[in-house]
């Protein structure tokens, strides 16, 4: 088993580590953990200037971290290989970030239109308003949508297998198949409790990214068919 652990890439091995430790610690003070190292509104009492950062390695229960922390080690291991640590290091933050910036983007929109409502004196649209700026965001998704449609540009036909359903489609199937579903319930409302504009960030920002490392040219074409 320690073996197996010594031989995942050192940067993806670390990520987990972090995010492990972070989970431990929120298990031990969640009140605490949550009001400081997860990502509010900008304009919330809570938030603080080092939280796009944080928010990445804070989950809300075991089958959030269960699930990220496997794909991490699936497609991160992967890719770490063929990037390279620093690389990889990039990557992993850039759609980490973007994921971010995409989700606190749509809530900057909607925070602006239920202004204009409550200024028109709804109560609904004053508590949805209240709702953007203290209700926390939290979880490593963003950046591990990043590295499922990293790893799809890379090997686009691939075969990948879901553990619920047993279905196996190509790589690239897939990630289409899971913006199309993020894109519709984040627009829809549905599945709330998700941040399905941050999962879409984080795929935005890994496409663009290995899109501009291969338009310059190097080190992964060998691997893009």
């Amino acid at each position: 088993m320690f073996e197996s652990f010594n031989n995942i890439p050192k940067v993806t091995k670390n990520l987990i580590l972090v995010n492990l430790i972070m989970f431990l610690a929120t298990l031990i003070n969640q009140e605490f953990m949550t009001r400081t190292f997860a990502l509010f509104y900008p304009t919330s009492a809570f938030f603080r200037f080092w939280q796009p950062l944080t928010h990445m390695f804070m989950h809300g229960n075991f089958w959030h971290i269960f699930f990220n922390m496997y794909t991490l080690f699936i497609f991160g291991s992967v890719l770490e290989r063929i990037l390279g640590p620093k690389r990889f290091v990039i990557f992993y933050f850039v759609c980490g970030f973007g994921a971010a910036a995409l989700h606190l983007g749509v809530q900057f929109i909607q925070a602006q239109v239920l202004l204009g409502k409550i200024a028109e004196g709804s109560q609904i649209a004053m508590q949805q308003y209240v709702a953007i700026k203290s209700i926390p965001t939290v979880g490593a998704s963003g950046a591990i949508y990043g590295l499922l449609i990293g790893y799809a540009m890379l090997f686009p036909q691939s075969r990948l297998t879901l553990i619920f359903p047993p279905i196996s489609l190509s790589a690239k199937a897939w990630v289409l198949i899971f913006a199309g579903i993020e894109l519709f319930t984040g627009i829809t409302g549905t599945a709330e409790g998700i941040a399905h504009f941050a999962h879409l960030g984080g795929m935005l920002f890994g496409f663009i990214l290995i899109w501009l490392w291969r338009k310059k040219g190097g080190f992964y074409n060998q691997y893009y068919y």
